[in-house]
């Protein structure tokens, strides 16, 4: 939770005291070629997903080849989870983390791994961070064969947020 905690307040000084947010991401958008936010929805999505996606889907919408960029976009995001996954995976080499999973939350940690995909459907359906889901299950051990399966649903939600998406763009 510290880590999280220090990005948001980062984040919010940055928002107060340097650029509004909204404006600087629009700006980035504006700037930026496709291949660079592209990088930059990529980076967003394994790092705590903080920035939602729907404001990449409004970006696809409005350049030359919108189906191109949202298939690039879902297919990112399910990368950036997927890398979140590998970090969750890795984090366990950590001690403190590893000892504080595995020791102290041992009771919570038979039914989070049992109700794990659950988890992942609804980090990769609904507006949660994905890459917080899926760092979660990556420290969780959870079957990554089972993660990539489950996490296709995230195909399905950026295909539906697109359709919605483009019909008011």
């Amino acid at each position: 939770m510290p880590p999280v905690l220090v990005v948001v307040g980062i984040l919010a000084a940055i928002h107060f005291w340097v650029m509004d947010i909204p404006s600087m991401l629009e700006l980035a958008v504006e700037k930026l070629p496709d291949y660079g936010v592209l990088a930059f929805f990529y980076l967003s999505e394994t790092i705590l997903g903080l920035i939602p996606p729907e404001l990449f889907i409004a970006w696809a919408g409005k350049t030359a080849t919108p189906i191109l960029n949202l298939s690039l976009i879902a297919l990112f995001s399910y990368l950036g989870g997927m890398t979140a996954y590998f970090l969750g995976r890795r984090a366990l080499k950590i001690p403190s983390i590893h000892y504080y999973l595995e020791v102290r939350m041992a009771k919570q940690l038979v039914m989070a791994r049992k109700w794990g995909g659950i988890l992942i459907a609804v980090g990769a359906l609904l507006p949660l961070p994905f890459s917080i889901s899926s760092l979660v299950a990556g420290m969780l051990k959870y079957d990554f064969k089972w993660w990539l399966i489950i996490g296709l649903l995230r195909f399905v939600r950026f295909a539906i947020y697109g359709a919605a998406i483009f019909q008011v763009v």
